[in-house]
C-alpha cells in the first residue's frame, strides 16, 4: 500500500509539472525571456524556499542543515541543471509541449537515473542494477517511439499548420536543444544526491521523511535560477525587451500566471521527495523514482499536447505511434514491480 501511495504522490506532482506550461498562453505583451525570468522567481526561489522550511526541525535552522555538508555541490549541480532548464524552455518554444518535453525528459530520465547509481558503485549488469538499467531502457524506448511520432507529425503537416500549433516550430534546432536540455537537466538528480548529508541531518533532527529532502531542492533550484536569470537579463538587453517590466497594465495578469506556472512546476519535486519516503522498502523503485517522474511527465505532457491541439490534423498512423509510445511508458512504470 505504501508503494501505491508513493507512486500516486509522484504522479500528482508530475501532472502539475506537465500543466505548468499551459499558463504561458495567458501571459500578455511579454517576450519569452521576460516570462521565463519572472516565473523562475516563483518556480526556483519562492516556492522551493517555502517548501524548504518544512524540512527544518523545531529550534533548528536552514543554515544549520546546509552546514551538514553537500550544499556547495548541490548549488553547483543546480547551476549546470539551470542550463538544462533554460534549454528545456526553448525546446517547448521550438517543438511544442508534447514533443519538446518528450525528448528532453527522455534524455533526462536516462542520465538522471543511471548516473547517481554509477556514482554510488552500483553494478548495472547484475541484480537490482540490471533491473534498473532495463527499466530505463524501456522508458527510453517509449520516449523514442513518441519522438518518432513527432517526426511523422512534422512530415505530414504544412508550414502553416506547424506554425498554428507551435508558433516558432523548428524541428532540427528543437531536437538539438531538447537533447542538451535532457543531458544537463539530469544534473538535478546529481544535486539531490550530493545533498544527502543535509537530508540525513534533517531526519536526525526529527523531521518526517516526507519533508527531509526539501531543503536540498531549494539549493539545486537556487543554482538553476542564477543561470537562468543571467541569460534572461542578457536576452532582455540584446532584444531590447527590458521595457516589458515597465508595462504596468499587464503586471497583475502576468504575475498571477507566472506564479501559477511556478508553483505547478515546483510540485513535481515536492511530490517526488514526498513520494520517495513511501518507497524505502523497495530499493529498486527508490532508485528508479527519478525515471518514474520523467516518464509520467512525458505521458502527461502528451495528454496536454492533444488537449492543446498540437497533434491536430496528423494521420492515423501518427496517432497510433504516439499511443504505442505512451503504452510503453506506462509499462516502464510497472516493470520494476515485477521483480
Amino acid at each position: 500500500m505504501d508503494i501505491l501511495i508513493g507512486l500516486l504522490i509522484i504522479a500528482i506532482g508530475s501532472f502539475c509539472q506537465s500543466s505548468s506550461y499551459v499558463p504561458i498562453k495567458k501571459v500578455k505583451e511579454w517576450s519569452w525571456e521576460s516570462f521565463w525570468l519572472i516565473q523562475g522567481v516563483f518556480a526556483w526561489l519562492v516556492f522551493p524556499f517555502l517548501g524548504s522550511l518544512l524540512g527544518v526541525s523545531q529550534g533548528g535552522s536552514l543554515l544549520d542543515l546546509w552546514g551538514a555538508g553537500g550544499a556547495g555541490m548541490s548549488i553547483f549541480y543546480g547551476i549546470l541543471w539551470g542550463v538544462g532548464g533554460l534549454t528545456f524552455g526553448l525546446s517547448m518554444r521550438y517543438l511544442g509541449v508534447a514533443l519538446g518535453q518528450s525528448i528532453s525528459l527522455g534524455t533526462c530520465a536516462g542520465f538522471g537515473t543511471l548516473l547517481p547509481a554509477l556514482f554510488a558503485g552500483t553494478n548495472l549488469f547484475a541484480g537490482n542494477g540490471l533491473i534498473l538499467l532495463l527499466g530505463v531502457c524501456i522508458t527510453l524506448a517509449g520516449i523514442a517511439i513518441i519522438g518518432y511520432a513527432g517526426s511523422l507529425r512534422a512530415q505530414n503537416m504544412s508550414e502553416e499548420e506547424k506554425r498554428a500549433a507551435v508558433k516558432d516550430f523548428a524541428l532540427t534546432k528543437g531536437l538539438l536543444v531538447a537533447l542538451m536540455a535532457g543531458v544537463m537537466s539530469a544534473c538535478f538528480a546529481l544535486g539531490l544526491d550530493a545533498g544527502t548529508p543535509i537530508k540525513e541531518a534533517a531526519l536526525a533532527g526529527g523531521v518526517e521523511g516526507l519533508y527531509a529532502g526539501l531543503p536540498v531542492i531549494f539549493l539545486v533550484t537556487l543554482g538553476g535560477f542564477l543561470t537562468n536569470a543571467a541569460y534572461c537579463l542578457q536576452q532582455n538587453v540584446a532584444n531590447k525587451t527590458m521595457g516589458d517590466y515597465a508595462k504596468g497594465k499587464v503586471w497583475s495578469n502576468n504575475l498571477v500566471f507566472c506564479a501559477l506556472a511556478g508553483v505547478l512546476w515546483y510540485m513535481q519535486f515536492f511530490g517526488l521527495e514526498m513520494g520517495k519516503s513511501f518507497l524505502t522498502e523497495s530499493p529498486v523503485l527508490l532508485a528508479f523514482s527519478w525515471c518514474i517522474l520523467m516518464a509520467l511527465n512525458v505521458t502527461f505532457s502528451n495528454v496536454w499536447g492533444i488537449i492543446l491541439k498540437e497533434w491536430k490534423g496528423v494521420s492515423t498512423k501518427t496517432i497510433t505511434v504516439l499511443i504505442a509510445g505512451l503504452i510503453v511508458l506506462v509499462f516502464s512504470l510497472v516493470f520494476p514491480n515485477l521483480f
